[in-house]
């Protein structure tokens, strides 16, 4: 059995970008760390705060993850004691529960030496997580385009994309579940159809590159955002303002509340102080994709 002290490092990620719904994701550069050590039971403290309300035992989802790795490989977890400092924000948009699940499958892995593939992981991560768009791009890093049927997964990894962002990130948080609750149960076909069309157009644009052609087609979903963007603050106007600024384009982040924009490399940092004095109900974060995914240290 491997060392049980080491450390766990996860990145944040943006999911959806508009018309990619539950299968595009962005690895971005605000990150959890974990650090294992062994324990005579299961331990998790947060060194954060507003983490107050999360399970610090066997219940925690890191746990149960480690916990439902081993015993899908006939295995017997060791207990340990995981301490945790976040940078990504809990119940906004940015993969926190994406990222609990890859750091228990990635500490599972080691403690366990299971030597599990990158697509084992991100399909474990899909079956727990329900959808594959966050999972891949934390266990991966960069960006990532998959398919999830509930059994069989296939995923386009790019490694960097050359963009910049911002994250307009709310005080509340919003449930997934509560986000999911708006959607319609169908579309129609000529909805579909418009709605594959764009999602292709922004996976073909993301692999080339091409984060003007991909910000058009941010603002074409017919998936989720006309649904769920009445749950948002001045969506429309920073939307707006984010367009007369020469921005790609801005979507909502993964389920909500938390907004995501693309922006020119360099220029992230700029965009994000105006849109905080624009929009002071927000906090505007200036982020980078990030190439990491989830590793050991």
């Amino acid at each position: 059995m491997a060392d049980s002290s080491f450390s766990v490092v996860v990145p944040a990620t943006t999911a959806n970008l508009g018309p990619g719904f539950d299968s595009i994701g962005l690895a971005l550069d605000l990150y959890m760390t974990v650090d294992v050590t062994p324990s005579e039971i299961w331990k998790v403290a947060y060194k954060n705060q507003g983490f107050e309300d999360l399970s610090t035992g066997e219940d925690n989802l890191i746990v149960k993850t480690i916990i439902n790795v081993a015993t899908r490989n006939n295995c017997t977890a060791p207990t340990v004691q995981l301490d945790v400092q976040s940078d990504i924000p809990l119940g906004k948009g940015l993969g926190s529960s994406a990222a609990a699940i890859a750091a228990g499958i990635e500490i599972a892995n080691h403690l366990l030496e299971l030597n599990l593939s990158s697509e084992a992981k991100v399909l474990l991560g899909s079956e727990f997580e329900g959808h594959a768009d966050n999972i891949s791009a934390s266990l991966l890093g960069g960006a990532t385009i998959s398919y999830f049927d509930g059994v069989e997964i296939d995923i386009v990894h790019i490694p960097l994309p050359e963009v910049g962002a911002v994250i307009l990130v709310p005080p509340e948080a919003l449930l997934t579940e509560a986000s999911r609750g708006l959607l319609p149960m169908q579309l129609t076909h000529s909805e579909a159809t418009l709605g594959s069309a764009a999602a292709s157009i922004l996976s073909a644009a993301i692999v080339r590159n091409d984060w003007e052609k991909a910000g058009r087609m941010m603002k074409k979903d017919v998936f989720h955002e006309s649904y769920r963007k009445l749950l948002f603050p001045e969506f429309d106007q920073i939307r707006e303002f984010c367009e007369e600024y020469n921005a790609y384009g801005m979507t909502i982040s993964g389920a909500g509340p938390s907004l995501f924009v693309a922006v020119k490399q360099g220029e992230e940092q700029e965009l994000a102080k105006q849109l905080s004095t624009r929009f002071p109900y927000y906090n505007c974060i200036a982020v980078k994709p990030s190439s990491l995914g989830t590793i050991i240290n």
